[in-house]
Formats: structure tokens, C-alpha cells, sequence
């Protein structure tokens, strides 16, 4: 399948839970599409404007109180089909993940060795900073109790997506444990 261009279908995808605003769209990346996709304000306005060229989306006016103005998108039925087409289709490949702590990793015999333990003790600590935010999440929405099955797709597509994200936070901190001692143990010799 060739390169498409994500953004669009991110933003179709949101447009098709309910109508929004650009400053909602840009919202919603902060939120739970930032656990595993991220988006700059630029690009999605940038893109809202394709959207609206290609007819995947079209705009209204919104008022809100006496004054206040809100332009808003919804998805139009061209949109629609091209949100349904892309969900189905199959990759041909894996994606990498950009990852700049591994990036500079790759370059360690540039790194001064008594620089690199405090390098993967900051690293542990954003990740287990990140990893108690996720765990927080899960637990404002889904709780304890929260029995998976039980999900309607709305929720079974965040509970997944949400749980992905926890499990790869505790392999990365797992991975940087580990490493860590194997730098330690290297930095001794």
C-alpha cells in the first residue's frame, strides 16, 4: 500500500464521532490520539484545508452566545468512504517508531561514558512518569471493574489503544532497567 497521508484519516476518524472545531481536533491529539499519534496545530489546519478541497469534509458556522463564532467540520459522505476504505485496508509493512533516546543510543561511542547512566535514569523517569499518566487514565476510564467484553466499540477501541500504550511504557522501562545495568556493569570494567 502506498505511503497515505495519516493525518487526513485521523481527523476523519475524529470528525466521525461528531462535528468539531479545528481547535477541538487540535484538542483531541493532546488527549488520548497523543498516546500513539501526534499532530502540530499548523498540520491540522493545513490539512483541515485539503479536507475541505477534496469534499471530505465541509464547514458551518457555529454560534455560540451572542457573539462568539466557531467554524466547524463535519464529514461529508465522500468522507466517510474514504475513512471506511482506509480502516479496511491491510499494510504492507510494519512502521518504525521514531524513538530519539534509541537514535542517540545508536551513537553511544560519542557519548562520554560516565554520561550515559544519567542519560537512561532520566529516560526511567519519564517513562515511569508517562507510564503512572496512562495508569491513571485507565483507571478514569475503565476502572477496576471494567470488564472488557462488556465495552461498546467506542470504548473497546480506546480500552485497546490505551492498554498498548501501558504495556509498551513497562517493556521500555524493562528494557531501560536492564540496559542500564548492562552500562553500569561495562562502565566498571
Amino acid at each position: 500500500m502506498a505511503q497515505r497521508r495519516v493525518l487526513k484519516y485521523a481527523i476523519l476518524g475524529l470528525l466521525s464521532k461528531q462535528d468539531m472545531s479545528g481547535y477541538d481536533i487540535t484538542s483531541e491529539f493532546k488527549k488520548a490520539i497523543g498516546q500513539f499519534w501526534s499532530a502540530k496545530h499548523s498540520q491540522i489546519y493545513l490539512e483541515l484545508k485539503k479536507l475541505l478541497t477534496e469534499d471530505s469534509i465541509s464547514q458551518y458556522i457555529e454560534i455560540s452566545g451572542v457573539k462568539l463564532e466557531r467554524k466547524m467540520y463535519t464529514l461529508t459522505s465522500k468522507g466517510k468512504e474514504d475513512l471506511k476504505s482506509w480502516l479496511l485496508a491491510f499494510e504492507d509493512h510494519v512502521q518504525t517508531e521514531k524513538d530519539v533516546f534509541a537514535l542517540r543510543l545508536y551513537f553511544l561511542k560519542d557519548i562520554p561514558l560516565e554520561e550515559i547512566p544519567s542519560l537512561f535514569e532520566n529516560q526511567l523517569r519519564l517513562r515511569n512518569e508517562k507510564l503512572a499518566f496512562l495508569n491513571d487514565q485507565y483507571a478514569v476510564y475503565f476502572g477496576e471493574e471494567n470488564n472488557p467484553i462488556d465495552l461498546n466499540k467506542e470504548e473497546l477501541g480506546h480500552f485497546l489503544v490505551l492498554t498498548k500504550a501501558i504495556a509498551r511504557e513497562e517493556n521500555y522501562i524493562d528494557w531501560l532497567t536492564t540496559s542500564l545495568e548492562i552500562v553500569k556493569q561495562n562502565g566498571r570494567k
